[in-house]
């Protein structure tokens, strides 16, 4: 989490808070934009298939830092304008990261750590499926009979992308 954040803060530095102008919907499909090259990525065997020179780890980190901002997004609403300072969206970010990380640990204990038994393409598959789960929230705006909400989706994929950054670097 600590390298998601680095790059985070680097990229707001870089562009400030920009993130701000895009809605839940424009999130969930770049998170799937990530998740579909993962896949393909795994499909035609790994790292070497890149054409762009960006590996599978990047990407994950991509899923974690986009879930989080959808988070502040739902939380915030999109703007026009960006209207938070760089200080203001590291904030935001890490009390995120913390509903999530508590999120996390809780599924953790309950499951037993059944993540570490899970193969590397069923977080993928899973995220895939937290996204289209996600786009039908979106398309209903919100309105479901039993289903949690987008948000717990979002953290959902971020906790599947860390599961999958431990089991790439360990």
């Amino acid at each position: 989490m600590a390298q998601c954040r680095a790059l985070f803060a680097k990229k707001l530095h870089d562009y400030r808070p920009a993130w701000r102008i895009l809605r839940p919907e424009s999130l969930t499909d770049q998170i799937f934009i990530k998740a579909k090259r993962i896949r393909q990525l795994q499909m035609l065997g790994g790292e070497n298939a890149s054409t762009v020179g960006e590996g599978i780890i990047p990407e994950f980190i991509g899923i974690i830092n986009y879930g989080i901002i959808g988070l502040i997004q739902l939380e915030l609403g999109p703007t026009f304008t960006p209207d938070i300072t760089e200080a203001e969206a590291l904030e935001l970010y890490d009390a995120n990261t913390l509903k999530i990380r508590t999120l996390l640990m809780a599924k953790n204990h309950d499951y037993g750590e059944a993540w570490r038994d899970m193969r590397l393409s069923s977080y993928v598959d899973l995220i895939l499926m937290k996204i289209l789960r996600t786009k039908q929230i979106e398309d209903l705006s919100g309105q479901t009979l039993v289903s949690e909400g987008i948000d717990a989706n979002y953290m959902d994929m971020v906790n599947y992308s860390v599961f999958a950054l431990i089991k790439l670097t360990l």
